[in-house]
């Protein structure tokens, strides 16, 4: 279970040469997320997702409140949650001059894989995600879809218990969206725990069994799809978003 307690993250800003303010990007945020369940944190860019994901893979250091994984702190437990956990980004940068499979080989020995079952696992994600025609390429060759796929088997590579996806179909063609969203269900079967943050509200509606609403840093509901359109009166999660922020957009 990941446990999200009270979180806020405070930022410091320039207002010009000689004043400062902060301002915090995520203010008070509490959910948790089980085994078997596929979580959505949604909201528009800026709402402070990517922050708070950042805080629950230990990337960054909440300003106050707590985050526990299996109920283990990263102060005190940072390889073992490491080794139980997966991120992924839409933006996050691979090696260019190195071939995928060179690449699963280093984040197979970085978690402590052994060589035998490093070659299996390549061999059946590379076969799952039919990487096999574009495995040994460089990286930076690749096609924004063949390198979020590696993204994806670089993810798998140690079996981890926990996914956190941050806007990972973001800029992606249909096909490899597809892919990604396809991988998330069938972990879910295996009962995994997913964290999926998008601002995609259609694909959450589809893959979501809970969803957390998070406007300018703060939780504005909590519920399953459905509940919440019944409860805003609506029959999608957008127009469910808008009815809650009372129609509210920033210039």
């Amino acid at each position: 279970m990941i446990q999200v307690e009270n979180v806020s993250k405070e930022f410091e800003k320039k207002i010009n040469r000689r004043e400062k303010t902060t301002f915090k990007a995520n203010n008070s945020i509490s959910f948790e997320a089980n085994k078997g369940e596929i979580v959505g944190i949604l909201g528009p860019n800026g709402a402070g997702k990517t922050t708070l994901l950042r805080m629950i893979v230990g990337i960054m250091t909440p300003t106050s409140g707590t985050i526990t994984i299996e109920g283990l702190s990263y102060k005190n437990n940072m390889e073992e949650i490491k080794k139980k956990t997966a991120f992924l980004s839409g933006n996050t940068k691979l090696y260019k001059d190195l071939s995928g499979y060179e690449l699963l080989k280093m984040c197979a020995s970085y978690y402590g894989v052994s060589k035998e079952e490093t070659e299996s696992r390549i061999e059946s994600i590379a076969t799952e995600f039919d990487l096999l025609s574009f495995l040994h390429q460089k990286i930076g060759d690749l096609s924004t879809g063949q390198m979020q796929r590696i993204n994806i088997a670089r993810c798998l590579i140690h079996n981890p218990e926990y996914y956190i996806f941050d806007e990972a179909t973001s800029g992606l063609d249909i096909i490899s969206s597809k892919v990604i969203l396809d991988f998330i269900k069938e972990e879910k079967k295996k009962k995994k725990c997913i964290l999926y943050s998008t601002h995609y509200m259609e694909e959450a509606e589809n893959i979501c069994d809970k969803v957390v609403l998070v406007h300018k840093g703060k939780i504005i509901k909590t519920g399953t799809p459905s509940s919440i359109m019944k409860d805003t009166k609506t029959n999608n999660l957008r127009d469910a978003f808008f009815a809650l922020i009372g129609g509210e957009v920033d210039a």
